[in-house]
């Protein structure tokens, strides 16, 4: 199998059944990137999945005065992974919006469940690239993005591994815009597995 260096990592953000069909939360045609993912993912040597994780009184839900309905609440279906979703290569977990008080969408503002920041994590391990899949483009995947940009991050967005929520009309097409701006290369999983093939004749 042609994989990528130990450089380079695959980042699933947020890849919950509240954010998929019959969630909580859901975003339309979530569901349709999951056989995109799992395609993706034994081509990369390390691969980190993104959790929302919130507590039952998160300051981001509507009966807390937030904008969205309860999701991804702690230890709940809804906070697990995708069930299709292959997660037998998944090495690290960071989890975040585990607080009350306060919301986050970017994983970088996540720790694994020993309290390591995804930064040092990625860093330790001489992390330069990362690849971005998951939900949703116009939020959490748009800010954990912009957040790798800033911190020197190669950056390739898989446009047809992620979906968008659209609150309003065009939100992930001005999202990926945004991302392209900050840097980031938008891409396509055939280019992906494209070039997870030449590393390998390379290599």
């Amino acid at each position: 199998m042609e994989t990528f260096p130990e450089n380079t990592a695959l980042l699933l953000v947020d890849i919950q059944n509240d954010f998929c069909l019959r969630g909580s939360l859901a975003v339309a045609d979530a569901d349709q990137i999951i056989p995109v993912v799992n395609r993706l993912i034994p081509r990369f040597q390390i691969v980190v999945a993104g959790h929302d994780w919130h507590p039952p009184n998160h300051a981001s839900f509507k009966q807390e005065g937030g904008p969205w309905p309860p999701h991804c609440v702690q230890h709940r279906r809804g906070a697990e992974l995708h069930p299709l979703l292959d997660n037998s290569s998944i090495a690290f977990r960071v989890y975040k919006g585990s607080l009350s008080d306060h919301d986050q969408y970017s994983e970088f503002d996540g720790t694994t469940a020993s309290g390591e920041k995804l930064d040092d994590l990625l860093k330790k391990r001489g992390i330069a690239t990362l690849y971005v899949v998951g939900l949703a483009t116009d939020y959490c995947v748009r800010a954990t993005v912009l957040d790798a940009l800033n911190r020197g991050y190669a950056v390739y967005v898989v446009e047809d591994a992620m979906r968008a929520v659209e609150v309003a009309a065009g939100d992930g097409r001005r999202a990926l815009e945004e991302m392209r701006s900050g840097g980031a290369h938008i891409i396509r999983s055939r280019s992906v597995l494209a070039e997870a093939r030449s590393n390998a004749a390379q290599g």
